[in-house]
């Protein structure tokens, strides 16, 4: 099994720059791909942006495409998400993900996932 912790959410005005935190525990080593989604209010959770945990290949939603960084500090387990230029839009509930099977913006093949931190954008 694998423990997914994230960190670093809150409440900023429309420009600002977050950068969220994702600690993982547990049979790191199975790992393949790490990724975060969000959820807004009445919406359904949707692909942000994925890492390959052995490497440094990228994939991320169109949204975020130019103003979100995911990067990894194998070290310390541990993706990170840098986001710049926030917008309103960009509030939601942020959850961190985990699987050990393939690179992918399907939330189905996503085997572990954190309990998600508040990001609220103000304008």
């Amino acid at each position: 099994q694998v423990q997914l912790a994230e960190s670093g959410g809150g409440l900023v005005q429309a420009g600002d720059s977050l950068r969220l935190s994702c600690t993982a525990s547990g049979r790191t080593f199975s790992l393949v791909v790490m990724a975060w989604f969000r959820q807004a209010p009445g919406k359904e959770r949707e692909f942000v942006a994925a890492i390959r945990w052995g490497g440094s290949t990228t994939l991320y939603a169109d949204s975020v495409k130019g103003r979100f960084t995911i990067s990894r500090d194998k070290s310390k387990n541990t993706v990170f998400l840098q986001m710049n230029g926030l917008k309103t839009e960009d509030t939601a509930v942020y959850y961190c993900a985990a699987n050990r099977r393939a690179f992918s913006r399907v939330r189905a093949e996503y085997d572990y996932w954190g309990q998600g931190t508040q990001v609220t954008v103000s304008s």
